[in-house]
């Protein structure tokens, strides 16, 4: 199951990539909310993929651990708690952005939306880079499911 992690983290890329575009086509085609709507949707949709999948994962299989030097390890932690800030706070943004488009609070909508946007940009971004130094940069560490974390085994 070596190759969730990367999809998980492509998951988070793509969903960002789509943001991105939706982004582009409610700015510059003011006109185009139908294209905006749906490019928004399918984002959605990639980030909500990617939170089942890294919770199912997490759940089951379990976290893998920092495998760098000890020295870099604070670093690493530092790093992945901004990580999961930024992430927790985009998807509660992206989920109001969402919720006042579909009820058509669009005022509300546009307050939101932008600092959804790039909040989740940062989130892919520091996504790939916890990644990298878990799985790229250095050997991953060890992985502990859940179960096995709660009961010592």
């Amino acid at each position: 199951m070596s190759y969730l992690p990367l999809i998980c983290v492509s998951l988070i890329v793509i969903s960002a990539i789509f943001v991105a575009i939706g982004w582009f086509l409610i700015a510059q085609t003011r006109r185009n909310m139908k294209a905006h709507q749906f490019v928004m949707t399918i984002a959605a949709a990639l980030a909500l993929l990617f939170f089942i999948m890294y919770a199912l994962r997490t759940i089951l299989l379990g976290n893998t651990a920092f495998g760098g030097p000890d020295t870099v390890k604070p670093y690493y932690t530092g790093f992945l708690i901004f990580h999961i800030l930024l992430a927790t706070s985009g998807g509660v943004l992206g989920l109001m952005a969402l919720f006042f488009a579909y009820k058509k609070n669009f005022a509300k909508h546009r307050k939101i939306g932008p600092k959804a946007s790039v909040i989740w940009f940062l989130t892919a971004i520091t996504g790939v880079i916890v990644y990298c130094l878990l799985y790229v940069v250095y050997e991953p560490g060890e992985t502990t499911n859940v179960f096995r974390a709660v009961w010592n085994h």
